[in-house]
């Protein structure tokens, strides 16, 4: 195997636990505009994807640019105005995150969010250093299963993808790193180890500190 030089975090889910709260906010979203919504198959079908692809999927149907800016401005300030009064990140990601920095690796967040869900998550994390690279949801590329984004955030790294790790917690995400010929580490915030497994899938954990527990980084140091 190519020796790791980078990995590339996903947020939603990743980083931070807030998958249930896009589920009440979805929830919430269908309630106050008379759409009957069930969160669970919703996310189940969106996570991971761009706003505007969940708006199709909302509307079943191709959306104007304005109907998709006006759900995701209903939907995701709900989510934040929620969320924010219980942010919380996955146990041990800061301090993970933190280690693989002093230790020379890249780090680079790729996600489906857009520019304020990113600003409102990196505002409220303890990130330092901060990420070299994020790709954001509203950058005009497709959502996973595609792997565009975590190809562009390794382009930005300037790091082959096959030297760069993967982490998700959602189907979508786990098949965009196969897809984009990276390893991948499934974090099951939101999934079972079941449903994020795949051939190129190096561990499954439920957070951070699992991972140090399990030295971790210390290994990709003996990957040639």
């Amino acid at each position: 195997m190519a020796k790791v030089q980078a990995l590339i975090f996903d947020m939603d889910g990743t980083m931070v636990d807030s998958i249930p709260w896009h589920g009440r906010a979805w929830a919430e979203f269908g309630r106050r505009n008379g759409v009957d919504i069930d969160p669970v198959d919703f996310l189940a079908r969106t996570n991971g994807r761009t706003a505007y692809e969940c708006a199709c999927e909302l509307m079943g149907r191709e959306v104007t640019e304005a109907e998709c800016a006006d759900i995701t401005h209903q939907k995701e300030s709900i989510y934040r105005e929620l969320f924010a009064a219980e942010f919380r990140e996955i146990a041990g990601f800061t301090d993970f995150a933190r280690s693989a920095a002093e230790r020379g690796l890249k780090i680079a967040v790729g996600t489906a969010g857009d520019r304020h869900n990113i600003a409102f998550t990196m505002s409220r994390l303890r990130f330092e250093p901060p990420p070299m690279a994020i790709v954001g949801g509203d950058e005009g590329l497709p959502g996973k299963p595609q792997p565009a984004i975590f190809l562009e955030a390794a382009r930005r790294l300037g790091v082959a993808p096959e030297r760069c790790i993967v982490f998700e917690d959602a189907p979508f995400g786990i098949e965009a790193a196969r897809r984009g010929g990276m390893r991948a580490v499934a974090v099951c915030s939101s999934h079972s180890p079941a449903e994020l497994a795949g051939p190129h899938v190096m561990t499954a954990v439920n957070d951070y500190n699992e991972l140090a527990h399990s030295n971790f980084l210390e290994t990709l140091d003996a990957v040639a």
